[in-house]
């Protein structure tokens, strides 16, 4: 099993845990009960004492249907939780689709970049994620909160999304991106449905066949929500299914991946070394 290391990063020698700050409003998993900067940066601070090696903050939300904040409105909410929470010594990423927002947050002490739209977006974001030196999250994406689920069309999904990654690798890294910056994400619901979700957790060695870290992201989404559902088919709610998260993290850190993005941390960390301690038993 290959233990990865990203440089500027934590390397405990294990699945790393990322904890989701989010400085929105709006957010699906936590109605925005971080929104205020005070309340965001001691709740980050407070993932890393439950053990979260990175905090991730954003300030746009993803969900679907969302509408895009403003740039000065994006930079307003994350520069200053990513500075504070810098200053303690938190390992801190981005969570964002533009440039200029990245460029701000490694100046006020980010060490990783994390596109959802992997350069999409905005098609300088690989140029500054090359300049800067800093681990850059390429992941999965057809489009936007409004029209992503329109574009949740496959015939091997495994095989396409692995593909579309491809792709995406080779063009950042003729932006200038280094391959040791190279951190890739699958897009677990985004332009994908539960069936295509769960194909991709159980195709992370396919994945990861194309020699980069992983990053899963399944905390609190749709599809666990939908497997979870009430006999009469409701959803259970985002909030009640950080128990299947936990049971993706572990299978996710068993299968290999890098890192899982959570919201609930301290069972999560509890997972990954569990996984560990199995992978170790097998060694």
């Amino acid at each position: 099993m290959t233990t990865w290391s990203v440089p500027g990063l934590p390397d405990p020698g294990r699945c790393l845990v990322m904890g989701v700050v989010n400085v929105t409003p709006d957010s699906f998993s936590d109605g925005g009960r971080w929104f205020d900067p005070d309340a965001a940066v001691r709740h980050g601070l407070e993932l890393v004492e439950q053990g979260a090696d990175i905090v991730d903050v954003g300030g746009e939300s993803t969900r679907p249907g969302a509408a895009r904040v403003t740039l000065e409105e994006e930079l307003t909410r994350v520069e200053p939780v990513i500075r504070r929470l810098s200053r303690e010594g938190v390992a801190v990423s981005v969570d964002t689709m533009r440039a200029e927002v990245a460029q701000v947050a490694v100046e006020a002490g980010a060490r990783l970049v994390n596109d959802v739209s992997g350069g999409l977006a905005d098609p300088e974001m690989p140029r500054v994620v090359a300049a800067s030196g800093v681990p850059y999250v390429v992941m999965h994406w057809r489009g936007h909160s409004h029209s992503m689920d329109r574009r949740a069309v496959y015939g091997d999904v495994v095989t396409e999304v692995r593909e579309e990654l491809a792709k995406r690798v080779a063009s950042v890294l003729a932006e200038g991106v280094a391959e040791e910056q190279i951190v890739l994400d699958p897009g677990l619901g985004f332009s994908k449905n539960p069936e295509h979700n769960w194909a991709l957790l159980a195709g992370i060695d396919r994945l990861a066949e194309l020699g980069y870290p992983l990053l899963i992201g399944a905390s609190r989404k749709r599809f666990l929500g939908r497997l979870l559902a009430d006999p009469d088919g409701t959803p259970r709610p985002f909030s009640r299914s950080d128990d299947a998260t936990l049971a993706v993290t572990a299978l996710a850190a068993h299968a290999g991946a890098w890192c899982v993005r959570v919201h609930d941390v301290r069972p999560n960390a509890d997972a990954v070394r569990v996984a560990a301690a199995v992978q170790g038993a097998r060694s």
